[in-house]
């Protein structure tokens, strides 16, 4: 004789017909994950993962499904629930920005420099330094990266496989967050930018935007940083002794 399924905790029977049943989250527990994400999104000031929510929420909730159902419900509020990659964060709403500005909170605007470092590395990554150079038609200087590093928008991805082995760099979360992007796909397009204004009506007829291949994956001529990497980098101290 089978023995029937044992029920999860906070799971109720649907009967469907007389052969199958659906088990289902019982409302009040579908209703205590859905308070429980949220509080742990809102106390915190950086995007929170699915996997960290998904640990601390009743057994056999589904949070994609609540925090899909969480987003749906702040959308139209003065405060938004925005999707980063597979983390969530509550931010105000991009078109009342403005009133919560404080000018001791403004964030240091970017040289032209910066930002154009900062748009190559965003639609080109992974992008090595030299090919930055090659971009812009001129030479970048470390400052420049250092600006964008202490912002937390871009960091080291790899190292290329080639003669020298150049490190290749990448955005970070940080920067989604910051531009409310969910992904890398979300970045302006050629249109979008043309109507915008931010590119000259004189551009050339082949000019071509790439479009992000948001996959943070390594691709077949690259490597991940080490350990050892950061340490000739100087991100690291030598881990290396004098022996005993």
């Amino acid at each position: 004789m089978i023995e029937p399924q044992e029920r999860l905790p906070g799971m109720i029977e649907e009967e469907d017909g007389a052969e199958a049943t659906t088990l289902l989250i019982d409302p009040r527990i579908e209703l205590e994950a859905e308070r429980i994400a949220e509080a742990l999104v809102f106390a915190s000031a950086q995007p929170v993962s699915e996997g960290y929510i998904d640990a601390r929420l009743p057994q056999g909730a589904d949070v994609r499904r609540i925090m899909m159902r969480l987003k749906s419900i702040y959308a139209g509020r003065g405060v938004n629930l925005l999707q980063v990659g597979d983390y969530w964060a509550f931010r105000t709403a991009a078109d009342l920005s403005f009133v919560v500005q404080a000018d001791e909170n403004e964030v240091r605007k970017l040289s032209r420099a910066a930002l154009e470092v900062l748009a190559i590395i965003a639609y080109h990554q992974p992008v090595t330094r030299a090919e930055i150079e090659d971009i812009r038609g001129v030479q970048t200087s470390k400052g420049t990266l250092d600006v964008l590093m202490e912002a937390g928008w871009i960091r080291f991805r790899g190292r290329r496989r080639t003669p020298g082995r150049p490190v290749t760099f990448g955005s970070t979360r940080d920067f989604l967050d910051h531009f409310g992007l969910e992904e890398l796909r979300d970045l302006p397009g050629l249109e979008e930018l043309k109507g915008a204004g931010l590119l000259s009506g004189r551009i050339p007829a082949n000019f071509q935007i790439p479009v992000p291949l948001g996959d943070d994956g390594f691709g077949e001529d690259e490597d991940p940083i080490t350990q050892l990497d950061l340490e000739e980098l100087g991100l690291l101290p030598p881990s290396g002794g004098d022996g005993e």
